[in-house]
């Protein structure tokens, strides 16, 4: 008699998220699955509205990465009236500096939340302790010192997306062709050296290292555990510059093999050329691969493990977080890291990063002065656009067309979490195998074990299906006749 599991909802994720796991009669795995059984909708929703505020309204996909979603869309819109990366038009410093400080802004303050609030707690605390205290309320218990500096460091990252877009949420500042306000000295100072309330950035950078450091000494209790939890291979992805190196706003997209060696790099304005999506009945989150490897060959990896796996160097301007690239690359041989706890390590790494390239801008004199907006010539109209920036979960791209009167007839999103689908369910039956198979009694931290697994890559489901409402996570187990054993609903 074979047994099915059934996880639902998946928790600590943004969105709707199922996963069932089937036995057969030795309790062996023989099938496990992540279903997003959301609504895909955002997509035809903007049909018929002016082009211009295609940033404003898809933004509102997500209440996480709205910054992502937001410069996506505004690179699309440079496009669109013939200023943008695709006509070969040069985007002015200002604006460009601008739009960089917020995302990286936004990255600080969403992998801070995802690191300290979803994952550290297990980190201290084990897969197997109880549900009421591997929180961010049991941490708050166990550490309120580290958890003030936690709050302060994501309310900066906030403060930091608000100077910049206007908003804390679903900011306004991006416009096709730059953006509508620069920062004056005293809101670059504020962020630089801080105030009563408010960190310094280099208070920032320190709390960010502090992060780093409890990886390591997490990993270096439990160095087996973090190892062997789950090793899923595939190839990984990420914006580069000229040199090869991540660029979390613009560039080519770059791919690499479990060799970090190069297998496809592209003008990202060309990716209906090179991807191609499956889908399957029993979720609505599609999985895209490389259409030149195929499906099972071609699939894809995104995120922080992804781009640090592609990335060989952050160059002089982030001395700190190039020294922990350096420690990462070398405890793999230089290879790719196919080790999904270690996603952790690289989110911490581009915390620390993030805090760096911010530190950077903020001494940049062109956030004060210059040119906020190109103002192309009518004749520039090309009607159609892509945008692509790296999202804190990873590779996010959007895809417009409009009529000439400015309507949109068309908008195509293709989001990290839907990037990384495959790989995903590829983690949830490794780690199944690996805690569930060959057990008589699943326990809730066995359960949880796969939860664990994919919280690793900050999973947003709302944006992978676009959908609204709420979500909850569900594990079902199955016999072999299809008659459910077990089932958890959360």
């Amino acid at each position: 008699m074979s047994r099915k599991l059934v996880i639902d909802p998946v928790t600590r994720i943004e969105g709707h998220g199922k996963v069932t796991v089937q036995l057969d009669e030795n309790n062996r795995v023989t099938d496990a699955r992540l279903h997003v059984v959301e609504f895909r909708g955002f997509e035809e929703f903007v049909h018929g509205h002016p082009f211009w505020e295609a940033p404003m309204l898809l933004q509102r996909i997500c209440g996480i990465c709205f910054v992502s979603h937001h410069l996506c869309g505004a690179k699309a819109l440079d496009d669109i009236i013939g200023a943008g990366y695709a006509s070969g038009v040069e985007m002015l410093p200002t604006p460009e500096k601008l739009r960089r400080l917020g995302h990286y802004g936004q990255q600080l303050q969403s992998h801070t939340t995802a690191y300290f609030y979803l994952i550290v707690p297990e980190m201290l605390f084990g897969m197997d302790a109880p549900p009421e205290k591997r929180n961010v309320l049991g941490l708050v218990e166990a550490n309120p010192e580290l958890v003030k500096r936690v709050v302060a460091l994501r309310k900066w990252g906030q403060e930091v997306i608000k100077t910049v877009f206007g908003k804390r949420m679903h900011g306004i500042a991006s416009v096709p062709g730059g953006v509508n306000k620069r920062l004056d000295a005293r809101e670059r100072d504020r962020l630089l050296k801080g105030e009563p309330g408010l960190l310094s950035v280099d208070q920032v950078i320190e709390h960010a290292l502090e992060g780093v450091r409890l990886f390591h000494n997490f990993h270096e209790k439990h160095r087996r555990e973090v190892d062997s939890f789950a090793k899923v291979p595939a190839l990984n992805m990420s914006l580069v510059d000229e040199q090869g190196n991540v660029d979390y706003y613009h560039g080519r997209i770059r791919i690499v093999d479990g060799n970090r060696d190069t297998v496809a790099e592209f003008d990202y304005h060309d990716y209906l050329e090179h991807f191609a999506e499956a889908t399957e009945e029993w979720s609505y989150m599609k999985f895209p691969y490389l259409r030149s490897l195929g499906r099972e060959a071609g699939a894809l990896r995104v995120g922080p493990l992804g781009r640090v796996n592609v990335t060989r160097s952050y160059g002089d301007n982030a001395p700190l977080a190039q020294a922990e690239l350096e420690r990462f690359h070398d405890y793999t041989g230089g290879k790719a890291n196919d080790m999904i706890l270690h996603t952790n390590w690289a989110r911490a790494i581009e915390i620390l990063h993030s805090a760096e390239l911010i530190r950077e801008l903020l001494e940049d004199p062109d956030l004060l002065e210059g040119p906020l907006v190109i103002e192309p010539g009518e004749a520039a109209w090309t009607g159609e656009g892509v945008g692509v920036v790296e999202a804190p979960r990873g590779t996010l791209l959007h895809h417009y067309r409009a009529d000439a009167q400015g309507a949109i007839t068309f908008a195509n999103l293709v989001v990290a979490t839907t990037q990384n689908n495959a790989v995903m369910n590829r983690t949830v039956r490794s780690v199944a195998e690996a805690y569930l198979g060959g057990r008589a009694e699943i326990t809730e931290g066995m359960m949880n074990a796969i939860e664990v697994g994919i919280r690793a890559y900050d999973p947003c489901l709302s944006c992978a299906t676009h959908a609204m409402g709420q979500m909850p996570l569900q594990v079902t187990v199955q016999d072999a006749e299809g008659r459910v054993l077990d089932e958890r609903l959360r």
